[in-house]
């Protein structure tokens, strides 16, 4: 009994300190299979085989009821630590190659995910490409107003140029 509420107060600590948590079924995997998986995770998440009902009570003591309807049949949960769009990602495409696992579905930012929108967040880019991509358009909007600024200067100054030619030739 001790050791039960151990596992339930530190499921409740990993899942309350977690950006995400995305449940799978891992039936039909072997256990090279799950070592790889969790291997390819390791960076931004943890990968582990649990008990549904210890899950159930740790989520709700966390404050989480959304996941009760998930936690069925055999369940290994991705506690996301990092990138919650690389996790989804390395699931869908270790899904594809294993059919064997099987998203079920997950919860982040607040609101439970189905295992449909857990493949839409596996479909955007990372946050680095976003950032990436954020920091080009910013640049080039950065060039645009200089060149705005800069222009009227550079029609001055050839203006200038030009009537100082005119009088040079005028003048000889």
């Amino acid at each position: 009994m001790a050791n039960k509420e151990a596992t339930v107060a530190e499921l409740k600590e990993i899942i309350s300190s977690s950006s995400a948590v995305l449940l799978t079924e891992y039936r039909g995997l072997t256990v090279a299979q799950l070592k790889t998986l969790r291997n390819t995770l390791r960076e931004n998440a943890s990968y582990a085989v649990v008990k549904n009902t210890l899950t159930k009570i740790a989520a709700n003591e966390a404050g989480i009821d959304s996941l009760d309807d998930m936690l069925a049949g055999p369940t290994a949960i991705a506690f996301v630590h990092g990138d919650p769009v690389t996790v989804a990602k390395a699931l869908r495409d270790f899904a594809k190659a294993n059919p064997a696992l099987v998203v079920k579905g997950g919860y982040f930012d607040g609101n439970p995910l189905t295992a449909a929108e857990v493949t839409k967040l596996a479909e955007l880019e990372t946050r680095e490409v976003l950032l990436a991509k954020f920091a080009s358009a910013a640049k080039a909007s950065l060039f645009g107003a200089a060149y705005m600024f800069n222009a009227p200067l550079a029609q001055a100054a050839r203006a200038v140029d030009a009537l100082r030619q005119k009088q040079e030739s005028a003048g000889a």
